[in-house]
């Protein structure tokens, strides 16, 4: 497994990224798929994202369960996110779910939907849908915590970038660990911006498709611009020394070199 240590370094950036920028708390997971077995991902054991460390990391299969038979650790309840979005998309390898507060009102107000109006909020996608466990499933504790509503949530998610659970948070998908925590990280921002204009009242301008698309193109995990997002949310949430360069090296708080940010490697 040493060739995976990069990608368990990142997950654990990720996971405390996502914690610093206040996107989960005691709550909340993110997951990326096995390089070496599309079959297989990595999330951590249940722990809070804040806390989480490489010797916490587990690796799940499509069905939610624990690869190494021996595993006793507690893990997520809500694993079958994971499992079932990897599963319906083998074209992404990366998932989180959140309870970020701003996202929360979209949820459960039909009157407004959340759409990008921001230039980062481009990233979560022209659509948005609202899943709500209770239209297949009934009365719930609102926890996904079976493979049938993970699969039910997959199916609303479709072709988008995330979907909201009503009355419970969202599930963001992406192709890499950076492209997804970047999206969860603007997705609350975006929702913030547009909660506060609609109390400033009249027409909310949102994000055209063509700037959407234009804002999108190209994109690439390892790019300068988004490359400087994770060393700086990194080095922020004090797990710097873990980030690993595009080019295989090392980086220690802001002593990197960006020579290579532009190129493309794929997890």
């Amino acid at each position: 497994m040493a060739n995976l240590d990069p990608i368990i370094k990142d997950l654990v950036i990720a996971n405390r990224i996502l914690a610093k920028e206040d996107v989960v708390d005691a709550y909340g997971h993110v997951s990326i798929r096995n390089p070496e077995n599309p079959k297989t991902f990595f999330i951590s054991r249940s722990l809070a994202p804040e806390l989480i460390t490489k010797d916490d990391i587990v690796e799940l299969d499509l069905s939610g369960e624990p690869v190494n038979k021996n595993e006793k650790r507690s893990l997520y309840l809500e694993r079958f996110i994971h499992a079932a979005v990897l599963d319906a998309r083998p074209d992404l390898n990366s998932v989180v779910h959140a309870h970020a507060e701003d996202t929360l009102p979209f949820g459960i107000a039909a009157a407004v939907k959340l759409r990008p109006v921001i230039h980062s909020g481009s990233f979560i996608g022209p659509n948005v849908p609202v899943w709500d466990i209770a239209d297949k499933f009934g009365a719930t504790n609102v926890l996904v915590t079976n493979m049938a509503q993970g699969r039910d949530l997959a199916k609303c998610l479709g072709k988008n970038n995330v979907a909201l659970m009503r009355g419970h948070g969202f599930a963001s998908a992406a192709r890499s660990l950076i492209e997804v925590v970047r999206m969860s990280v603007y997705l609350p921002r975006n929702a913030r911006a547009l909660m506060r204009a609609k109390m400033l009242g009249g027409k909310i301008k949102y994000l055209s498709k063509g700037e959407i698309d234009a804002r999108n193109k190209g994109y690439s995990p390892y790019s300068t611009e988004t490359w400087r997002a994770w060393e700086y949310w990194a080095n922020k949430a004090g797990v710097g020394n873990l980030l690993t360069r595009p080019d295989g090296g090392t980086v220690t708080g802001k002593k990197h070199d960006h020579a290579h940010d532009d190129r493309d490697h794929k997890h």
